[in-house]
Protein backbone atom coordinates (compact mmCIF):
# COMPACT_ATOMS: atom_id res chain seq x y z
CA UNK A 1 0.00 0.00 0.00
CA UNK A 2 1.58 3.51 -1.01
CA UNK A 3 0.83 6.06 1.16
CA UNK A 4 0.17 9.55 -1.06
CA UNK A 5 0.57 13.52 0.77
CA UNK A 6 -3.22 13.74 0.04
CA UNK A 7 -4.21 10.56 1.95
CA UNK A 8 -6.26 11.16 4.50
CA UNK A 9 -5.02 11.12 8.27
CA UNK A 10 -5.67 8.36 9.59
CA UNK A 11 -6.97 8.75 13.38
CA UNK A 12 -8.60 7.02 16.32
CA UNK A 13 -12.15 7.23 14.70
CA UNK A 14 -10.82 5.77 11.14
CA UNK A 15 -9.22 2.97 13.11
CA UNK A 16 -12.74 2.25 15.13
CA UNK A 17 -14.40 2.36 12.18
CA UNK A 18 -12.04 0.03 10.03
CA UNK A 19 -12.33 -2.09 12.96
CA UNK A 20 -16.52 -2.64 12.88
CA UNK A 21 -16.12 -3.17 8.94
CA UNK A 22 -14.14 -5.82 9.50
CA UNK A 23 -16.15 -6.98 12.37
CA UNK A 24 -19.56 -6.54 10.11
CA UNK A 25 -18.21 -8.03 6.64
CA UNK A 26 -16.17 -11.09 8.58
CA UNK A 27 -18.23 -11.75 11.26
CA UNK A 28 -15.17 -11.02 13.76
CA UNK A 29 -16.09 -11.37 17.44
CA UNK A 30 -15.57 -8.35 20.39
CA UNK A 31 -12.29 -10.46 21.17
CA UNK A 32 -11.56 -10.88 17.97
CA UNK A 33 -11.82 -6.87 17.48
CA UNK A 34 -9.99 -6.17 21.06
CA UNK A 35 -6.95 -8.18 19.40
CA UNK A 36 -6.53 -5.98 16.26
CA UNK A 37 -7.29 -2.89 18.31
CA UNK A 38 -4.31 -3.91 20.62
CA UNK A 39 -2.30 -4.45 17.48
CA UNK A 40 -3.47 -1.45 16.05
CA UNK A 41 -2.71 0.67 19.45
CA UNK A 42 1.62 -1.03 18.93
CA UNK A 43 1.69 0.14 15.48
CA UNK A 44 0.47 3.71 16.08
CA UNK A 45 2.73 3.86 19.27
CA UNK A 46 5.49 2.58 16.71
CA UNK A 47 4.29 5.47 14.75
CA UNK A 48 4.92 8.34 17.68
CA UNK A 49 1.23 8.66 17.99
CA UNK A 50 1.30 8.24 21.68
CA UNK A 51 -1.98 9.56 22.92
CA UNK A 52 -3.94 7.90 20.25
CA UNK A 53 -2.24 4.31 21.41
CA UNK A 54 -2.72 5.04 24.65
CA UNK A 55 -6.76 6.04 23.78
CA UNK A 56 -6.51 2.13 22.13
CA UNK A 57 -4.99 0.43 24.96
CA UNK A 58 -7.40 1.99 27.36
CA UNK A 59 -10.42 0.97 25.18
CA UNK A 60 -8.73 -2.15 24.99
CA UNK A 61 -8.74 -2.56 28.56
CA UNK A 62 -12.15 -1.78 29.17
CA UNK A 63 -13.36 -3.85 26.75
CA UNK A 64 -11.71 -6.72 28.04
CA UNK A 65 -12.98 -5.65 31.28
CA UNK A 66 -16.62 -5.45 30.01
CA UNK A 67 -16.26 -8.57 27.73
CA UNK A 68 -14.49 -11.15 30.40
CA UNK A 69 -14.34 -9.39 33.83
CA UNK A 70 -11.13 -8.20 36.12
CA UNK A 71 -10.32 -11.72 37.07
CA UNK A 72 -9.36 -12.43 33.37
CA UNK A 73 -5.82 -13.40 31.65
CA UNK A 74 -6.44 -11.03 28.93
CA UNK A 75 -8.17 -8.35 30.86
CA UNK A 76 -4.59 -8.60 33.38
CA UNK A 77 -2.78 -8.29 29.91
CA UNK A 78 -4.42 -5.24 28.42
CA UNK A 79 -4.17 -3.65 31.81
CA UNK A 80 -0.57 -4.21 31.72
CA UNK A 81 -0.30 -2.43 28.46
CA UNK A 82 -2.14 0.23 29.11
CA UNK A 83 0.21 1.00 32.74
CA UNK A 84 3.26 0.89 30.74
CA UNK A 85 2.15 3.10 28.25
CA UNK A 86 0.80 5.52 31.14
CA UNK A 87 4.33 5.46 32.46
CA UNK A 88 6.19 6.10 29.46
CA UNK A 89 8.41 9.57 29.44
CA UNK A 90 6.18 10.98 26.48
CA UNK A 91 2.95 10.00 28.66
CA UNK A 92 3.74 10.43 32.19
CA UNK A 93 0.69 9.89 33.82
CA UNK A 94 1.78 8.58 36.90
CA UNK A 95 -1.32 8.90 39.37
CA UNK A 96 -3.27 7.54 37.16
CA UNK A 97 -0.76 4.58 36.31
CA UNK A 98 -0.45 3.69 40.27
CA UNK A 99 -4.60 3.92 40.65
CA UNK A 100 -4.39 1.59 37.59
CA UNK A 101 -1.75 -1.08 39.14
CA UNK A 102 -3.41 -1.08 42.39
CA UNK A 103 -6.93 -2.29 41.48
CA UNK A 104 -5.18 -4.82 38.54
CA UNK A 105 -2.02 -6.33 40.69
CA UNK A 106 -4.07 -8.68 43.16
CA UNK A 107 -6.19 -10.66 40.47
CA UNK A 108 -2.54 -10.30 38.41
CA UNK A 109 -1.91 -12.29 41.28
CA UNK A 110 -4.36 -14.39 41.64
CA UNK A 111 -4.99 -15.18 37.93
CA UNK A 112 -1.38 -15.68 36.76
CA UNK A 113 0.56 -16.41 40.11
CA UNK A 114 2.63 -13.97 41.93
CA UNK A 115 5.54 -15.15 40.19
CA UNK A 116 4.37 -14.76 36.64
CA UNK A 117 6.22 -12.27 34.33
CA UNK A 118 2.74 -10.18 33.76
CA UNK A 119 2.37 -9.69 37.27
CA UNK A 120 6.05 -8.84 37.97
CA UNK A 121 6.10 -6.24 35.05
CA UNK A 122 2.92 -4.85 36.54
CA UNK A 123 4.91 -4.66 39.74
CA UNK A 124 7.76 -2.82 38.17
CA UNK A 125 5.67 -0.16 36.16
CA UNK A 126 3.78 0.62 39.66
CA UNK A 127 7.17 1.26 40.99
CA UNK A 128 8.49 3.32 38.07
CA UNK A 129 4.84 5.64 38.91
CA UNK A 130 5.84 5.93 42.36
CA UNK A 131 9.46 6.93 42.18
CA UNK A 132 10.00 8.71 38.55
CA UNK A 133 6.61 11.26 39.37
CA UNK A 134 7.97 14.67 40.64
CA UNK A 135 5.81 14.65 43.50
CA UNK A 136 7.02 11.12 45.09
CA UNK A 137 7.44 11.71 49.14
CA UNK A 138 9.99 9.93 50.93
CA UNK A 139 7.57 7.49 51.88
CA UNK A 140 6.66 6.50 48.14
CA UNK A 141 10.37 6.42 47.40
CA UNK A 142 11.29 3.64 50.16
CA UNK A 143 8.02 1.93 48.99
CA UNK A 144 9.33 1.63 45.44
CA UNK A 145 12.89 0.33 46.71
CA UNK A 146 11.10 -2.06 49.03
CA UNK A 147 9.15 -3.43 46.27
CA UNK A 148 11.65 -3.46 43.45
CA UNK A 149 14.23 -5.11 45.34
CA UNK A 150 11.49 -8.03 45.93
CA UNK A 151 10.42 -8.27 42.51
CA UNK A 152 13.77 -8.42 40.98
CA UNK A 153 14.72 -11.78 43.38
CA UNK A 154 11.98 -12.75 41.74
CA UNK A 155 12.79 -12.29 38.68
CA UNK A 156 16.30 -13.15 38.98
CA UNK A 157 15.03 -16.76 40.20
CA UNK A 158 11.95 -17.09 37.80
CA UNK A 159 13.45 -15.60 34.10
CA UNK A 160 16.96 -15.71 34.75
CA UNK A 161 19.80 -12.39 35.42
CA UNK A 162 19.98 -12.11 31.63
CA UNK A 163 16.41 -11.70 30.63
CA UNK A 164 15.05 -8.13 29.31
CA UNK A 165 12.50 -7.55 32.73
CA UNK A 166 14.68 -8.49 35.25
CA UNK A 167 17.74 -6.37 33.78
CA UNK A 168 14.60 -3.66 33.69
CA UNK A 169 13.94 -4.06 36.97
CA UNK A 170 17.37 -4.02 37.86
CA UNK A 171 18.38 -0.39 36.21
CA UNK A 172 15.06 0.88 37.84
CA UNK A 173 15.78 -0.68 40.95
CA UNK A 174 19.47 1.49 40.94
CA UNK A 175 17.59 4.88 40.08
CA UNK A 176 15.37 4.29 42.65
CA UNK A 177 18.04 3.70 45.15
CA UNK A 178 20.17 6.91 44.13
CA UNK A 179 17.09 8.78 44.06
CA UNK A 180 15.95 7.55 47.64
CA UNK A 181 19.53 8.05 48.56
CA UNK A 182 19.81 11.95 46.99
CA UNK A 183 16.56 12.36 48.99
CA UNK A 184 17.66 11.12 52.68
CA UNK A 185 20.87 12.78 52.66
CA UNK A 186 21.30 16.33 53.67
CA UNK A 187 22.70 18.81 51.38
CA UNK A 188 26.09 19.90 52.79
CA UNK A 189 26.05 23.24 54.97
CA UNK A 190 22.31 22.26 56.01
CA UNK A 191 21.47 21.31 59.48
Amino acid sequence: MTVTNNAPRHGYRFAQQRLGLFEAIYGASDEDVLVMQSNLAVTCEKLGKHELALQMKRDVYSGYLKLKGKENKNTIIAANNYAHSLVEPWVRRFEEARSLMRKTMPSAGRVLGESHEITLKMRYYYTVALYKDPDATLDDLREAVTTLEETERTARRVLGGAHPTTEGIEEELQDARAKLRARETPSPGVA
